[in-house]
């Protein structure tokens, strides 16, 4: 392997390792020790790779969030009636959650222990979510796209408070309760 291939695995190894002892601690308690042990890394790979804990964070962070905003850019761009656009999308969001719950909750939860940076982040991916619903539901009035921010910030309070307790099967029961939601939405927006 390259020299290049192996630092792209140990990088990936340091986020892994940090989302996994996030997930246990969180963030305050998590050290970078904490970090070079479960990824089996010396302290030089780390400072090679990161200036600080918060600088892993935020690398972690951005990886969780890229995935995330893919997928749901893949499923509300695709075909379909916005309801089946919508219904897509969440499914897709909330397994990604619960497929990796470590890293959904250095995303959800441990991003507000990081520090203003990071919250200034986090405040961009919402923006960026929200974007998403509005044009995958094509909202078009003020009153269509303030809905779709409230949706996006009741999800991110469901799925986070699930997380918090650990309910990972509570994360992908979400699904239902929401295409039922944005269904009803819907259909009181065709009526009047």
């Amino acid at each position: 392997m390259t020299r290049q291939q192996v630092a792209e695995i140990q990088r990936a190894r340091m986020l892994r390792a940090l989302a996994d002892a996030m997930a246990g601690q969180g963030y305050v308690a998590t050290t970078v020790a904490d970090v070079l042990s479960r990824a089996g890394v010396s302290r030089e790979t780390f400072y090679q790779q990161f200036a600080s804990k918060q600088d892993c964070f935020q690398a972690a962070y951005e990886v969780a969030a890229s995935r995330v905003l893919s997928i749901l850019q893949a499923e509300v761009t695709s075909q379909g009636t916005a309801l089946e656009r919508f219904d897509r999308a969440i499914s897709a969001y909330l397994d990604e959650l619960a497929r990796e719950p470590a890293f959904a909750r250095l995303f959800m939860i441990e991003v507000y222990s990081a520090g203003a940076e990071v919250l200034a982040q986090r405040a961009e991916i919402q923006r960026r979510f929200t974007k998403l619903v509005i044009a995958g539901l094509g909202a078009r009035g003020r009153a269509e796209r303030f809905a779709c921010e409230a949706l996006v910030s009741a999800v991110t309070m469901l799925v986070t408070s699930r997380l918090a307790a650990g309910d990972i099967k509570g994360i992908r029961a979400l699904r239902r309760p929401l295409v039922e939601l944005v269904a009803e939405a819907l259909t009181r927006l065709q009526v009047a």
